[in-house]
């Protein structure tokens, strides 16, 4: 959000949350977020200037994610192809070599001394 305005400004205990609006009013919103007390989650409605309300990405990431899925499914239906749509994790890393400059230095604890 915007710090120059304190007015309409969510505690702090909302910031940076994800919410959903269910009021509209000339300077501010009505919005739905979840709150974490103890043991159990709160959805509490907050009033917030707009100021200090920006879009979430994750539904437009989706949106993009879903076009490019139908465009591979259309161009796997008419090549007559299986296409896997599913996301995968990322694969671990392939195998290197490292090269090091300097020898290794071989670690090893102090023997104990007893001092009476």
């Amino acid at each position: 959000g915007n710090g120059a305005v304190q007015k309409g400004m969510p505690h702090k205990v909302y910031h940076g949350k994800t919410g959903r609006v269910y009021n509209v009013t000339a300077h501010a919103l009505g919005v739905i977020v979840n709150k974490r007390v103890r043991g159990r989650i709160i959805p509490k409605r907050i009033n917030i200037r707009i100021e200090h309300v920006k879009h979430s990405k994750c539904r437009q990431d989706f949106l993009v994610r879903v076009k490019e899925n139908e465009r591979l499914l259309k161009e796997a239906k008419a090549a007559g192809k299986i296409v896997k749509l599913k996301r995968q994790p990322a694969p671990p890393k392939t195998a290197h070599i490292v090269s090091g400059t300097e020898k290794p230095v071989l670690l090893a604890p102090i023997p104990y001394e007893f001092v009476a």
